[in-house]
This record gives C-alpha cells, sequence and structure tokens, in this order.
C-alpha cells in the first residue's frame, strides 16, 4: 500500500510538473514574434467567433498556433470580445500585442479631408462619394439632415468644420457631420468670447456670416486679417460689402464661371451690390484662421481691396476711392485691359461703393 501511495505521489507530482510546463509554455508561445515580414490587413466582421478570426490570423502568417492560443484564452477566464473592423497587424508582432489589438480595437481610421471655403453641398458630395462611410442621410435636403441632426430649421451653410476627419470604416455620415458641427460650434464660441472690442457684429452667427465671405475673398492667411478689416470697415459707415463670393453663391447653378455686369445688377438675398448688411447665412465653410481673423481684423482703415495681379494671391489695400481706382488701373493694366474698357470686377476684389 505504501508503495501504491509513493507512486500516485510521483505521478501526481510528475503531472502537476507538466501542467506547469505546459502554462509556462503556453505563456511563451504568446510572446512569439509572428513570421509575417510586412503588416497583415485582417477583416474582423460583426459577430465573428474567436476561432474563426484566429485561424483567419493564422493562415494569413499574423499568429502562429490558433489552437495554442484559443487555448491559452479559455484557460485564463472568460473569452475576450474582439471589435468588429479593418486591422492592420504589423510585423512579428506576438499573439499577446495582436489580441491586445483586437479586443482594443485598434481598427484601420479611414479618412475624409473638408477643405476651407468649401459649400455645405461640397460636402456633402465628398461623405457620399466615400466608400467607407456608412451613408444613413443621403438623399435628404439639408432642411431635412439638419432637423436630422437635432437642429430643425437652421441653415446647414458654414455649420461644418473644415477639417481632416478620422474614422472607423462604417462610421455613418450623420456621425462625421455631427462631429463637423460640434467642432465648428466650439471654434466659433471660442473665437466669439475672444472677440475684438466694439465690432459691428451683433452675435456669433453674424461672425459665421463674415468669416465665410473672408474665407472665400482670399487664400492668403497673412491677408485674411486686412481683408476682414475692409468688411468691418463698411459695416461700421454703412457701406454695402460689394463682395463678388456673395453674388456667385446666390447665383447658384446659373454662375457659369465669370460674374457678368448683369449678375452684379440681378437681386438675390446674397448679393451685396444690391443690398446692404450681410447675406442671411454663410455662404462656404470657414476655418480657424477667418475665424479668427474676422473678429481679430487688423486695425486699417482700408474700404477697398483689389488683386495685384503680381500672381502670389496678395491685393492692394485702399483707404480712398482714389486711390483704389489707381490700383485697379494698375491691375487691368497688367491683365492687359484698356482702363477706360467695361470688365467684370476680378474675383477675390473690393468694389467701389
Amino acid at each position: 500500500m505504501r508503495r501504491a501511495l509513493s507512486l500516485l505521489l510521483v505521478l501526481l507530482v510528475l503531472l502537476g510538473a507538466a501542467a506547469w510546463l505546459a502554462w509556462i509554455g503556453l505563456g511563451w508561445q504568446m510572446n512569439l514574434p509572428a513570421a509575417n515580414t510586412a503588416p497583415v490587413r485582417v477583416q474582423v466582421a460583426p459577430g465573428s467567433s474567436l476561432r474563426s478570426t484566429l485561424l483567419a490570423l493564422q493562415q494569413q502568417g499574423a499568429l502562429r498556433h490558433a489552437r495554442l492560443v484559443e487555448l491559452y484564452l479559455r484557460l485564463h477566464g472568460p473569452t475576450p470580445r474582439l471589435q468588429s473592423g479593418t486591422y492592420d497587424v504589423p510585423p512579428h508582432s506576438s499573439a499577446r500585442e495582436v489580441l491586445d489589438q483586437l479586443i482594443n480595437g485598434r481598427v484601420v481610421l479611414e479618412s475624409v479631408t473638408v477643405v476651407e471655403g468649401w459649400s455645405f453641398a461640397q460636402m456633402r458630395s465628398a461623405l457620399d462619394a466615400h466608400p467607407a462611410v456608412a451613408h444613413q442621410l443621403r438623399g435628404l435636403s439639408a432642411q431635412q439632415l439638419m432637423g436630422a441632426l437635432g437642429h430643425p430649421g437652421e441653415a446647414a451653410e458654414g455649420r461644418f468644420f473644415p477639417d481632416t476627419y478620422r474614422f472607423a470604416a462604417g462610421t455613418s455620415d450623420r456621425h462625421i457631420l455631427e462631429l463637423a458641427y460640434e467642432r465648428m460650434q466650439d471654434e466659433l464660441d471660442a473665437a466669439w468670447n475672444s472677440r475684438a472690442p466694439d465690432l459691428p457684429l451683433a452675435n456669433p452667427d453674424e461672425a459665421l456670416i463674415l468669416a465665410s465671405i473672408v474665407e472665400k475673398e482670399t487664400g492668403r492667411e497673412d491677408e485674411r486679417p486686412k481683408v476682414a478689416a475692409v468688411f468691418v470697415n463698411r459695416l461700421r459707415l454703412g457701406m454695402r460689402l460689394q463682395s463678388d463670393p456673395t453674388v456667385i453663391y446666390g447665383l447658384g447653378e446659373d454662375y457659369d464661371g465669370h460674374i457678368h455686369s448683369r449678375d452684379l445688377e440681378t437681386d438675390t438675398p446674397y448679393n451685396s451690390y444690391t443690398r446692404s448688411g450681410l447675406p442671411p447665412t454663410p455662404i462656404a465653410l470657414p476655418g480657424a484662421a477667418a475665424l479668427q481673423a474676422t473678429l481679430h481684423p487688423a486695425a486699417s482703415d482700408a474700404l477697398y481691396f483689389v488683386a495685384t495681379g503680381n500672381g502670389d494671391g496678395t491685393h492692394h489695400f485702399s483707404a480712398t476711392l482714389a486711390e483704389h481706382d489707381v490700383a485697379l488701373r494698375a491691375y487691368l493694366h497688367k491683365l492687359g485691359v484698356a482702363p477706360d474698357a467695361k470688365v467684370a470686377a476680378p474675383p477675390a476684389s473690393g468694389k467701389t461703393p
């Protein structure tokens, strides 16, 4: 009997040692690098089982032994929940590193860029055309879309911040638009709360409208405060803004790429030649620089500006109509246009009252 008990004890010790070695061996396997020498892209579909995901990783070389990894996970408690999505597994990742990536959902991020100065329609077109976006709001009018986002009755133009948005494949257009809306609200609030004193702007909405005009008038960051100053000075004096981009926006699909004299005379709610004050809504999506320039205009008495024609996007700013006429003639001369010829004023230029 004693001999049998001794043998049983030895057997138990051996079994325990074997189990301990197996345990240690599984842990060691979890830390071994995989054989892949390049990133491996893996798609984890919603509802995919742990086993099928591990086998797919093994087949693509991103995992050494799928069954050993599954056993290790089962021995260490509840089966982890893998996040669905597209993953790029780095070269020579260990099983532990791969699982950490999948459990925490570090998926491949897509991106969509909304350009400063775009219209809301252009932003929607970019979202509609993106293959990785889940389209929940496609086909809705701008008014219906704003209602769906929880802002009924609010104009969509200008309300979304232009930036590059990164997102996981399958993210809805609704979510991206909500992010862009909130970002614009935050940027506008911050700029408004730090605004220069005594601006002729009654509220943040008016600041947003003027910032959209500044955004469309010049692409030069160094000139935006000067352009903003011209329009702020005009508003203070009750002068019409006479900004070509507002006319273009009001023309809509009727704009043929050129501004004609008849366009300046055709009244629309956005024609700042025929109407005083600000347009009813923004005319584009202004960026942070345009918002800051609008609410911190340059110290200037300029009321006019016209392109220099130097090919660098610069403008000449004038405080008097006489000075502006000289600058305008110089610009026309560089274009090879006779000073007395009737031509449409160049884009991104201030106008005479």
